[in-house]
């Protein structure tokens, strides 16, 4: 349920408290209990992609969780986009790894 404020033009997300009263009004359960069963949640994902997980966890029909390893980057030197003719020094970065989601296919359809 996407809800829009007044006097804006941009939808604002669902409040955390709001979907948990929607899940528990839908479930049948407490609030509190829906809340736990997300703490769980957040615990298992946190798990699953840390240093000791397989660094993939999915939300059957809904949403995969990946970790992506970016290499690091040498320090070089590049055209400068903001002044033609000038060359300008782009910082190194180290190596990172980032969490990347992917829509699955059930929730794709919701879209279109």
């Amino acid at each position: 349920m996407v809800e829009k404020a007044a006097g804006t033009s941009s939808p604002k997300p669902m409040p955390k408290s709001a979907l948990f009263k929607e899940l528990a009004a839908k479930t049948g359960l407490e609030t509190k209990q829906v809340a736990s069963v997300f703490e769980a949640l957040d615990d298992v994902i946190r798990q699953q992609l840390g240093k000791k997980g397989p660094g993939l966890f999915v939300v059957p029909g809904l949403v995969k969780f990946k970790l992506v390893k970016k290499p690091p980057t040498p320090e070089m030197v590049k055209k400068n986009p903001f002044k033609p003719g000038e060359m300008m020094t782009v910082a190194a970065k180290p190596a990172s790894v980032k969490v990347k989601a992917v829509i699955l296919k059930g929730l794709k359809e919701v879209g279109k």
